[in-house]
C-alpha cells in the first residue's frame, strides 16, 4: 500500500502515545513524538517504510498549524510587541548563535565550521512545540504568549539567510549578493501579500459562502493556507511562514471565524503527522553513544536560551511572570534546524555524527519543553517569595478619599466585561494590568488605571487595597492570580476576593487561599445556554433553578462549607418559608384573535393572586409592568407568587389568549 500503509501505521502509533500521554497528563505531543519512535527504524516492529514522504506531508501540518495561528490573531496583536519582536528577536538570534558557536568550539571540541551551523541551529525555537502548548492552554493572545509568537516569527524569517550564508562560509562574496535578492524577492512577496491579500480574499471566500457549499468553503480555504504557504516557498521563505501571513491576512475579514473552525480538526491530524515523523528521527545510539555530551548540550540550550530570551524581554520592560515564560517557553531547538541540518549534511559541513548530534538534541528539547516552560511559572512563584523586587507603578493619582472601591486585578475579557457593568451601576474601581496597551485602552475610557504586577504589594498598595471592598482577580495565568490572593489577604485581611478559576481543580487552590468566590467562565457560559434552552420549553423557572444549582454545588462545593445548595436551603429555613415564593417564566399562546390585553383588563392579580413582574415582547422588556402594560400573543411573561398561585395564573392568561378567547373579557 505504500504511503497509505505508512499513513495508517503513524495515526495508530500516534492514537497510542496519545492516549498514554493523556492518561500520564501529559502533553499530547510527547505521546505522538513516542509513537513516532515506536513505528521508526530506530525500534523494532512495524516500521513506515519511507520517512521521507511522512516528513512531507508533515510540513502541511506545520503550515495549517501557523494559518490556524494567523486566523486567531490581528496585526494589532502583534504590534504592542513589535519592538520585542523586530529588535529583542534580531539580538536574540545572534546572541544565542554566538553562544551556541563557543559551547561547540570550546566545550566539545569542535571544528569552527560545524560549531557555526550549531550555533545557528540552537538560536531557533520550536515554533510548532510552543504554539500547540499555548493553544492547549488557552494563552495564545495572552502577553506572553505574544511575546513569544512575535520571537517566532523573527526566528522563522532568520531561517532564510541562514540557509544563504551558512554553505557559503568561504565565499562571502558569493553569498552577499544572493542574500540581498532574497531578502528583496521576501519583501517584496509580503508587501504583496498584504495588499492584494486583504482584498482578494474576502471577496473569493464570499462568492464562495454565497453558493452555500460547507465543502467547498473548507477546501478553499485549505488551498488559500497551503497555496500561499507555496508562494512564499518559490519567493524563497518558508513554507510554514507563508501560511502563517495568509492567515493573519485572512483574520481581518469576516469570514475568518468559520474558517477557523473549519481548519481545526485537519489541523490537529497534521500536526499529529509532524510530531510522529520528528519521533522517527531519534535514535537512542545518539544517546547512549555519548550522553554527557547530548546532556550538557540539553543543560546549556534550556539554561542559555532561558536567559537570552528572558533578559531581552526584561530589558524591553515586561515584567512580572512575562519574562519567565517567554525564557522557558522557548528554551528548545526548532523543527527548522531539522531543515539547517539536513543543508549541513548535504553540503559536507557536518558529519553524520554531528548531524545525530543536531537530532538527538533537537528532539530532547521539544520532548521536555512542556516541563521546562512549567518551570517558569514555579521559578517565579519562587523568586517573588525569596525577592520580592521593588516595581515602578505607573498610575493616576486616585480619587481623593477613595476608598470601599472594587481592585480589578486584570483587563482581558473578563475584566473588561466587569468593568463595564461597575461603570454603568456607578461602581467604583481601580484596574490594575501588566499589558501597557490594555491599560491604555482603559485610561481612553476614563478609568482608573494602575500599571504593574498585581503579585506586588507596592501595586496593590497604589491601588488602594487596604481601603477596597472587594477584589476581583480577571488574570488568565493560575500563579500570578495566586500570589496577588497572598499578597491582597496580607494587607487587608478582611478583603473579599472575587476570583477567576482558569479549571475546576483552581477551585480547591483558591479556596485554600481564602478566596470569597469563584467563577468558572466556561461552565457558567454552559449553564446559561442551557437554562435558555429550558426557558423556550417553558420549564418552570424554579425546575431550572433547582438543576443549576445542582451544578453548581457540586463544582463549587469546594469553596464553601456545605455548598451552594446547603446555604440556599439554610436561608429559607431561617426565613420559615415552608412555600416559598419564586418567579416562573411562560410563553403566552399566539395565534388566536385577541391580539393583545393589558395587564390591568386580565387581572391576574385578583383573579389568581400571582403578579405579572415582568413582560419580553420582541427584544422590549418591561421590568415593572403597570395595569396599562400590554401583553400580546407569543410574549413572554413571568409570574411571582406560590407555585399555587403561579398555576392558576397562567390558566387565566391562557384562557384569555386561547383561539376561542372572546374579543374582550367579561367586567
Amino acid at each position: 500500500m505504500g504511503i497509505a500503509s505508512d499513513l495508517v501505521l503513524v495515526v495508530l502509533a500516534g492514537l497510542a502515545g496519545g492516549l498514554l500521554a493523556h492518561r500520564l497528563r501529559q502533553p499530547l505531543l510527547i505521546g505522538y513524538i513516542l509513537g513516532g519512535f515506536l513505528v521508526g527504524p530506530h525500534f523494532p516492529g512495524p516500521t513506515v517504510s519511507d520517512i521521507h514522504n511522512v516528513e512531507l506531508l508533515a510540513e502541511i501540518g506545520v503550515a495549517l498549524l501557523l494559518f490556524a495561528l494567523g486566523l486567531e490573531l490581528r496585526f494589532g496583536d502583534l504590534a504592542t510587541v513589535r519592538r520585542l519582536a523586530l529588535i529583542g528577536g534580531s539580538i536574540q538570534v545572534i546572541v544565542t548563535a554566538a553562544l551556541g558557536y563557543l559551547f561547540f568550539e570550546s566545550i566539545l571540541g569542535w571544528d569552527p565550521i560545524p560549531s557555526l551551523w550549531m550555533g545557528a541551529m540552537l538560536s531557533l525555537s520550536s515554533t510548532m512545540v510552543v504554539l500547540k502548548i499555548l493553544m492547549s492552554q488557552g494563552q495564545t493572545a495572552s502577553l506572553p504568549g505574544r511575546a513569544m509568537i512575535g520571537f517566532l516569527v523573527v526566528q522563522d524569517l532568520a531561517v532564510v539567510p541562514m540557509l544563504v550564508v551558512l554553505p557559503r562560509l568561504g565565499d562571502f562574496d558569493r553569498a552577499l549578493p544572493e542574500l540581498g535578492w532574497a531578502l528583496l524577492q521576501a519583501t517584496l512577496f509580503l508587501g504583496a501579500m498584504i495588499l492584494v491579500g486583504t482584498r482578494l480574499m474576502p471577496l473569493l471566500l464570499k462568492r464562495i459562502v454565497r453558493w452555500g457549499s460547507r465543502e467547498l468553503f473548507l477546501i478553499t480555504v485549505v488551498a488559500l493556507g497551503v497555496g500561499i504557504g507555496y508562494g512564499t516557498h518559490l519567493f524563497g521563505l518558508s513554507f510554514a511562514f507563508g501560511s502563517f501571513v495568509a492567515g493573519m491576512v485572512l483574520s481581518e475579514s469576516e469570514f475568518s471565524h468559520q474558517a477557523l473552525g473549519e481548519i481545526i480538526p485537519l489541523r490537529d491530524v497534521f500536526g499529529l503527522l509532524f510530531f510522529a515523523s520528528a519521533g522517527m528521527l531519534l535514535d537512542p545510539a545518539n544517546l547512549i553513544g555519548s550522553p554527557l555530551a547530548v546532556l550538557a548540550a540539553v543543560v546549556f540550550v534550556v539554561a542559555i536560551k532561558a536567559l537570552v530570551l528572558g533578559g531581552l524581554t526584561w530589558a524591553f520592560g515586561y515584567g512580572g511572570i512575562t519574562p519567565w515564560l517567554v525564557g522557558f517557553g522557548l528554551a528548545q531547538v526548532g523543527e527548522f534546524s531539522f531543515l539547517i541540518a539536513r543543508t549541513g549534511v548535504s553540503s559536507g559541513a557536518l558529519t553524520q555524527d554531528q548531524y545525530g548530534m543536531a537530532l538527538t538534541l533537537t528532539l530532547v528539547t521539544m520532548v521536555i519543553a512542556p516541563s521546562v516552560m512549567q518551570w517558569g511559572r514555579l521559578l517565579h512563584a519562587g523568586w517573588m517569595r525569596l525577592h520580592p523586587p521593588k516595581v515602578v507603578v505607573e498610575t493616576f493619582d486616585l480619587r481623593e478619599g477613595m476608598a470601599d472601591h472594587v481592585v480589578v486585578v486584570g483587563y482581558g475579557r473578563s475584566g473588561r466585561a466587569a468593568g463595564s457593568v461597575m461603570s454603568k451601576v456607578g461602581v467604583p474601581f481601580v484596574v490594575i494590568e501588566v499589558d501597557h496597551s490594555l491599560i491604555e485602552a482603559a485610561r481612553a475610557n476614563g478609568l482608573q488605571t494602575i500599571w504593574g504586577d498585581a503579585s506586588h504589594a507596592e501595586v496593590l498598595e497604589a491601588a488602594g487595597v487596604r481601603q477596597a471592598r472587594l477584589m476581583l482577580v480577571a488574570v488568565s495565568d493560575a500563579v500570578s492570580g495566586r500570589l496577588a490572593v497572598e499578597k491582597a489577604r496580607k494587607l487587608n485581611p478582611e478583603l473579599r476576593i472575587v476570583a477567576r478559576a482558569l479549571y475546576p481543580e483552581h477551585l480547591t487552590e483558591l479556596a485554600n487561599l481564602g478566596v470569597y468566590e469563584a467563577v468558572q467562565p466556561e461552565m457558567e457560559a454552559g449553564l446559561e445556554m442551557v437554562r435558555q434552552i429550558l426557558t423556550r420549553y417553558d420549564i418552570p423557572a424554579e425546575e431550572i433553578a433547582r438543576f443549576t444549582d445542582t451544578v453548581r454545588d457540586d463544582l463549587y462545593g469546594p469553596m464553601w462549607e456545605g455548598g451552594f445548595t446547603a446555604r440556599y436551603h439554610s436561608i429559607l429555613e431561617e426565613i420559615g418559608d415552608s412555600s416559598p415564593v419564586s418567579i416562573e417564566w411562560f410563553t403566552v399562546p399566539a395565534g388566536s384573535s385577541v391580539e393583545k390585553r393589558t395587564v390591568g383588563d386580565l387581572e391576574v392579580r385578583t383573579g389568581s393572586g400571582a403578579v405579572v413582574v415582568a413582560v419580553i415582547h420582541g427584544r422590549a422588556v418591561d421590568p415593572r409592568p403597570g395595569p396599562e402594560s400590554e401583553i400580546h400573543g407569543g410574549d413572554r411573561v413571568a409570574l411571582l407568587g406560590t407555585s399555587e398561585e403561579r398555576l392558576a395564573g397562567r390558566a387565566l392568561i391562557d384562557a384569555a389568549f386561547s383561539p376561542r378567547a372572546p374579543s374582550a373579557l367579561p367586567r
